[in-house]
């Protein structure tokens, strides 16, 4: 891995470049910056998500997920080094297969809503998504390992399942669409 940060106003940056993990520099608005932004910023979002009270098997799973994004920015901020283990998509697939479990069959779409903590899960789904999209971006224009794309993809899955896990704490529910279209389907 490269240096650790010893101070944090460089100046460095202030002609809108920044230096990656192999020392070379590259614009702040390169697919590579945005990518390692989306993921930095996905981070911070779980770590809103874990100030609210949750069942102590989902905060461990979270505080993992933390870890592993840290991997993962640190991956793709040195080019062709990798951090993020295969390992890691399958723990998301055990999460999700251990939490789906638990929930009823969806019959409805549901809102990004319920309570706060169901809700900034759903923020998190969303980054997510955004993140892979970055990610997916970057990898059409240089040579990047699978893992970080999955991960991403598994870990939006597993996002969305939370929430509807949240939503059910003390007896909570997920908030259906109410769909005019299915309604009037129901009527004929």
């Amino acid at each position: 891995m490269g240096k650790r940060l010893t101070q944090i106003a460089t100046r460095t940056g202030d002609a809108g470049t920044t230096g990656l993990g192999d020392n070379t520099r590259v614009s702040k608005n390169s697919l590579r910056v945005h990518a390692m932004g989306d993921v930095d910023e996905l981070n911070s979002h779980i770590g809103v998500l874990l100030c609210e009270d949750m069942a102590d098997d989902v905060r461990a799973v979270l505080v993992e997920i933390q870890h592993q994004l840290f991997n993962l920015g640190g991956e793709l901020s040195i080019p062709g080094f990798e951090l993020l283990k295969p390992e890691a998509v399958l723990a998301l697939d055990d999460a999700l297969a251990t939490y789906n479990d638990q929930l009823p069959r969806l019959q409805e779409f549901i809102l990004p809503a319920g309570t706060r903590a169901a809700s900034q899960a759903h923020v998190c789904r969303t980054v997510a998504r955004r993140a892979e999209r970055a990610v997916v971006a970057l990898g059409n224009e240089e040579a990047l390992k699978d893992t970080p794309r999955q991960y991403l993809n598994r870990l939006s899955d597993l996002m969305f399942v939370l929430a509807r896990v949240l939503n059910r704490m003390n007896g909570g529910d997920d908030v259906y669409w109410k769909s005019e279209r299915l309604a009037q389907q129901g009527t004929e």
